[in-house]
């Protein structure tokens, strides 16, 4: 399929076809996207081929923030095992870190020998390991010893785990990815870096084992299993042969789509000129399957644009019958036909071609039978802790010219002049008129905002309202104030409901090199612009109270602001496996050096008045010095007039 023809069939997708944001984020994400495609169309060399595979591999690298120096032991036991007749399953577990445990299953034939070795990477099933056995037991008698283990945040590895309901109080499996990721972001790094490291240190176990010829590995995995198959495929060359399911596609189609969770989408990853064919360019020219469902997700037509620049790419080394593509019937998984073509791959390049790729029965093993801790969960540090404690080693202060000059860079340089504004809708009242508005911020993108003129102009003072309440603006504008009501970029957020909030539009944000909380604090910035240009003191609640924080920092017209129900620290957010919403707040690397009492000082002694301040839950954190507090049933009016007056 051309690139065209896959711009319209991405245009004609009904899922966000109207949202205006996203269309202009997209238009971007294309742009990105064409100058990649141009920069791997010119090359026509091995070796020029070769240098392209090794600047990819650094950017992606620092993408991730690296990975663990960490040479530890393994520390690997086995719990127990499950006899079968032709093979056996091994619950074994071993450390990725010190005390940073991870759970999985080893299937090996019960004949003595070596054996080929296959890693077997998990999707996004919460039971965790029972998902594969029917892939993982087919494999081993068929002569591979395979090693499935459990993701962070599934099976035996849950975070925020509650023993009262056995479950995990952050959500299903990609709910846990998000907090983490989130946290991981804020502290300068991705949450990839930590499945791909899980996934480097079972090879180590896997290749360790008497059993496994080391000389010959492969990965496979479904979904996110996939993903991380892709990842450590790429990145670690004891992977002799790949074969990721459901997952392999273009952003060409996945930005304004089916985007993945944090470890699926890296910040500044389109801005860096790069797509996941780019993974399976970094392998070639050994053998790489591509599985996919017809009615999958994740688009086929994305996952042909894939396979054919990989098929290009491989003809550049002469190995074209290395890239290879099945497409399996159904939805999102692994369904029979595609199974058994990971067999075929495997023991056409794996056993030389000698083997039955046809699927045979399994019996199949409850997930507790399964277990490889005694409880069911495996215990010791929690992801949350692993990112903590990574940013204290790395952290150093900055200063505050340091900040302000990071807060200007992630929003952009400010046009000379006001945006341009039209006017939808004009009511008239009392004391007030409002007049609802459209505001040009960029070429496309138009936000809304109310202006309340009072009939009598008495204050000296403007009022900026974030995502304010239309009463309390009221009130301001009958007592003399002028108003203006203003909804940033993605305003109102989606997803809120849920712990991870509005992650989605910050994720596509940070894929094309841009920042939403800081796009946020300059649309803020800019809306000042459309006030008298007297003083202006301006009002924010909840995390919407940093975007307000970053404008003030940056701009002096805002002579006070108030932040209610606004969390104190950016970096407490660290200190749980829980925040909710943290996705609006977070630049990539900001906790490293910044804080919230940072921001406060770039305001140089302006007024800062705090009310509420609550936790990364939400819950008010009482007793704070210097911070206001309301009384049982109290209104906003104390708040207000300290603001205003």
């Amino acid at each position: 399929m051309g690139k065209t023809a896959l711009i319209l069939a991405l245009l004609a997708a009904p899922l966000g076809a109207e949202d205006q944001f996203l269309q202009w984020m997209n238009r971007i994400a294309q742009q990105q996207l064409d100058a990649r495609e141009a920069a791997v169309a010119r090359i026509r060399t091995p070796a020029e081929a070769k240098a392209r595979q090794a600047a990819v591999r650094a950017k992606i690298l620092d993408l991730i923030g690296g990975l663990p120096d960490y040479d530890g032991p393994l520390n690997a036991r086995v719990t127990g095992k499950l006899e079968r007749p032709r093979y056996i399953v091994e619950k074994v577990i071993f450390e990725s870190l010190p005390q940073f445990y991870v759970t999985g299953n080893l299937y090996r034939p019960k004949a003595a020998g070596r054996y080929p070795g296959v890693l077997l990477p998990l999707g996004h099933w919460d039971q965790g390991k029972p998902a594969v056995q029917r892939i993982a037991a087919n494999l081993a008698m068929k002569g591979f010893v395979v090693l499935a283990y459990d993701p962070v945040g599934q099976g035996e590895r849950l975070q925020a785990y509650d023993r009262r309901t056995r479950a995990s109080l952050a959500g299903g499996s990609t709910d846990q990815h998000f907090q983490a990721g989130a946290q991981a972001i804020l502290a300068g790094e991705n949450f990839a870096r930590y499945r791909i490291w899980d996934a480097k240190r079972a090879l180590d176990y896997l290749v360790s084992r008497p059993e496994v010829d080391a000389g010959k590995i492969g990965c496979t995995g479904c979904s996110g299993g996939g993903t991380v198959t892709t990842y450590i495929s790429a990145l670690d060359p004891r992977i002799t042969v790949a074969a990721p399911a459901c997952y392999i596609n273009t952003w060409r189609l996945l930005f304004a789509g089916p985007t993945g969770d944090s470890e699926q989408s890296f910040p500044n990853f389109l801005a860096q000129g790069l797509d996941v064919m780019d993974y399976i360019e970094l392998f070639a020219p050994k053998p790489w399957l591509i599985g996919s469902t017809v009615a999958d997700f994740f688009p086929i037509e994305g996952a042909r644009y894939a396979y054919e620049e990989a098929q290009k790419w491989y003809r550049i080394f002469g190995a074209q019958e290395k890239a290879g593509w099945v497409i399996g019937p159904g939805g999102h998984g692994t369904p029979r036909q595609e199974r058994e073509a990971i067999y075929e791959w495997f023991i056409r390049w794996l056993k030389d071609g000698r083997g039955d790729p046809r699927e045979e029965d399994v019996q199949m093993a409850t997930d507790f039978d399964l277990f490889a801790s005694e409880t069911g969960q495996v215990g010791g540090r929690q992801m949350f802790e692993v990112i903590r404690d990574s940013m204290r080693r790395r952290s150093a202060p900055g200063t505050v010219d340091q900040l302000v000059a990071e807060l200007r860079k992630w929003m952009g340089p400010k046009p000379a002049s006001a945006p341009q504004v039209r006017t939808v809708k004009i009511t008239r009242g009392a004391d007030f008129q409002t007049r609802e508005v459209s505001i040009e911020m960029e070429p496309g993108l138009e936000l809304s905002g109310t202006f309340y003129d009072p009939r009598a102009l008495t204050k000296q003072r403007d009022v900026l309202l974030v995502d304010g309440d239309a009463a309390e603006a009221g009130r301001l504008a009958t007592a003399g104030y002028r108003v203006l009501n203003f909804l940033p970029r993605g305003v109102p957020m989606q997803g809120t409901t849920r712990l991870v909030g509005d992650w989605l539009a910050a994720t596509r944000a940070w894929l094309i090199g841009r920042n939403l909380p800081a796009m946020r604090a300059g649309d803020i910035v800019r809306a000042a612009d459309l006030l008298s240009g007297r003083e202006i003191v301006a009002a924010a609640r909840g995390v919407e109270g940093y975007w307000l924080l970053m404008a003030a920092a940056v701009d002096p017209r805002f002579s006070r602001v108030w932040l209610d129900r606004t969390p104190p620290s950016i970096r407490a957010a660290l200190d749980g496996p829980l925040n909710r919403n943290l996705h609006a707040v977070v630049i990539p690397g900001f906790a490293l050096h910044w804080d919230a009492d940072d921001l406060v000082k770039a305001l140089g002694g302006r007024t800062v008045i705090w009310s509420d301040p609550t936790d990364w839950m939400g819950e008010v954190v009482p007793r704070l010095p210097g911070k206001l507090y309301r009384m049982f049933e109290e209104t906003d009016a104390r708040f207000l007039g300290a603001l205003a007056n």
